[in-house]
């Protein structure tokens, strides 16, 4: 029965031109970052590598031949994509409830849990869609415009891609926790806008200026950042040799885990406020009166 649910949901969501609306600046946003930030490594890394330095970094004993810095453009590139899947999750749930075409999923479903666990299966599912395209767009976009020696190896694209599409999941379902309580698809969309792309950069301005930084680490918008930032920053410090500890937070800092902690407690923090939002609009939803 859950399967049915689940086919059903896969149904209704690829009905409505929301998904690839949706895809389609995701892809482009994606590109568009990794293009960008790509062409900005390499110029920095052209300075770097050229004569007027070369003297420098010889005297610290620094070998940048081996810099991976296309992993920070990776990550950032990655972190400013996912906001799509989060806003096609919000809009999708809170357009269902404020329409009441959810009426029906209820009336036709055996009960309320079977449903909403369909809901849950459905959007685990498009959020790994949009990650693997928002991978995809970045990985091609960093490849075209960054030297082959700044690129990850293997084990670095497929350790950025996993939290990629990981990132990807988990702010889809924020958006659908968000959505569900919200109900205004309106409202949802201008919340998580202005929370993630503006209030909380300026919380993290103050926290930094009021030196607390460590406090970003605990933010919505700096544990998701983090997942990304801080698998970037990892890589880039295993081939960069011998780099001082106080240019450490800088780099992390530079891939996007300012005062963020390790990729995976980074990765917990953010689920639990996943969890939190989709639990609550899970709550909100199973006592709507659907007459």
């Amino acid at each position: 029965m859950l399967m049915n649910l689940v086919k059903a949901e896969f149904r209704k969501t690829t009905t409505t031109g929301l998904w690839w609306g949706l895809m389609i600046p995701t892809v482009l946003l994606a590109l568009g970052w990794a293009l960008g930030t790509g062409a900005i490594g390499k110029s920095v890394m052209d300075v770097v590598n050229g004569a007027d330095a070369e003297e420098l970094t010889q005297l610290l004993g620094i070998d940048s031949s081996q810099w991976q810095v296309s992993v920070f453009g990776m990550a950032r590139s990655i972190n400013i994509a996912t906001v799509f899947p989060m806003i096609f999750g919000g809009l999708a749930i809170s357009n269902e409830i404020n329409r009441r075409t959810i009426t029906t999923t209820f009336l036709t479903a055996p009960n309320r849990v079977g449903a909403l666990s369909a809901k849950l299966i459905v959007y685990i599912v498009w959020g790994a869609i949009y990650g693997v395209a928002i991978v995809a767009a970045v990985s091609i976009g960093i490849a075209f415009t960054s030297d082959a020696a700044a690129l990850p190896d293997a084990t670095g694209w497929i350790a950025m891609a996993a939290v990629g599409v990981l990132s990807s999941i988990l702010m889809t379902m924020l958006g659908v926790g968000v959505g569900a309580l919200m109900t205004s698809p309106i409202g949802t969309t201008i919340v998580l806008l202005l929370y993630m792309l503006i209030l909380e950069n300026g919380i993290q301005l103050v926290l930094a200026a009021q030196d607390l930084v460590p406090i970003i680490g605990f933010l919505p918008n700096g544990a998701v950042n983090g997942l990304t930032g801080s698998v970037a920053a990892s890589i880039f410090l295993s081939t960069a040799g011998v780099v001082p500890d106080e240019l450490v937070e800088v780099i992390r800092g530079i891939a996007g885990a300012l005062g963020a902690f390790d990729w995976w407690l980074s990765g917990l923090i953010f689920l639990v406020w996943t969890a939190v939002f989709f639990l609550g609009g899970w709550a909100a939803t199973q006592r709507k009166d659907i007459t």
